[in-house]
């Protein structure tokens, strides 16, 4: 197969997308036709700044309607080096649009030579996010979380979005998901601007944690089964996943304390 070429007025420049598009070939979001099976849905998803970056968080639980569809679903991926995205709704096509949004954004690198900015990274994903609105019109919204190191600002950013793609910063945390928005209340009530990496790894955890234990559809620790959210950091030095058994601890150390506290009541 040979690699397609493009005159000067029809080169697609570095999307990878419109490239796809040149060559007739559908990118994402193409219309989908209506479900007969209920789709597995992500859940919960949070992020919280720092002082030297982003924590992102997720649970590991998927649904379809009322039953459990996957226990152990990865919804925390590194987007490039300095950026993660985080994904909730419709768990298909959510993971489809990860993949395209991280060919997306090495397509551009290597394109351009340089990395996009952030604020760029986040308008790309809004473009995503709206070229799905046929699909999420028949029930497979995809909600992602965005967020990243800012080289240029040296600063963690967050962003959210809506079903149409609208693109919304927030300045110091989000959570979204069925369990959204118990886990954004336990992050406000615990949030300040001072926040090292311990801190605000603990407060995401606990967002998820509050989650799980009002919302049936959000995955808490599994003990038994060793199955624990995902969490990650985004500094300077790029995308870090924290190791399993450091979150195992933190969820053991938090378990302790609730167990404390329920008995000093």
């Amino acid at each position: 197969m040979s690699l397609p070429s493009f005159g000067g007025t029809a080169d697609p420049g570095p999307s990878f997308s419109e490239l796809l598009r040149r060559v007739g070939v559908e990118s994402f979001g193409g219309g989908a036709g209506a479900s007969a099976v209920e789709p597995a849905h992500g859940t919960t998803i949070v992020s919280v700044r720092y002082a030297e970056g982003v924590v992102m968080a997720g649970d590991r639980r998927a649904t379809e309607g009322y039953s459990i569809a996957h226990r152990a679903i990865e919804k925390v991926f590194p987007a490039d080096r300095h950026s993660g995205v985080a994904i909730a709704g419709a768990a298909g096509p959510a993971m489809e649009m990860v993949r395209l949004f991280q060919t997306e954004l090495e397509h551009y690198e290597k394109v351009e030579g340089i990395a996009l900015s952030l604020e760029g990274k986040a308008n790309k994903l809004s473009q995503m996010i709206r070229s799905n609105l046929p699909a999420a019109m028949q029930g497979l919204a995809v909600v992602p979380i965005f967020a990243g190191y800012d080289v240029r600002r040296r600063s963690g950013r967050i962003f959210k979005y809506d079903v149409t793609g609208g693109r919304y910063e927030e300045a110091d945390f989000h959570a979204t998901g069925s369990g959204g928005r118990d886990a954004r209340t336990t992050i406000k009530l615990g949030y300040r601007e001072d926040l090292d990496r311990a801190s605000a790894v603990e407060l995401a955890i606990e967002g998820l944690y509050e989650a799980a234990d009002e919302d049936s559809a959000t995955g808490g620790p599994d003990v038994v089964l060793g199955i624990y959210p995902t969490v990650a950091t985004i500094t300077a030095t790029g995308f870090e996943r924290l190791p399993e058994p450091e979150v195992a601890e933190r969820f053991g150390a938090l378990i302790q304390r609730k167990t404390e506290e329920g008995h000093q009541v």
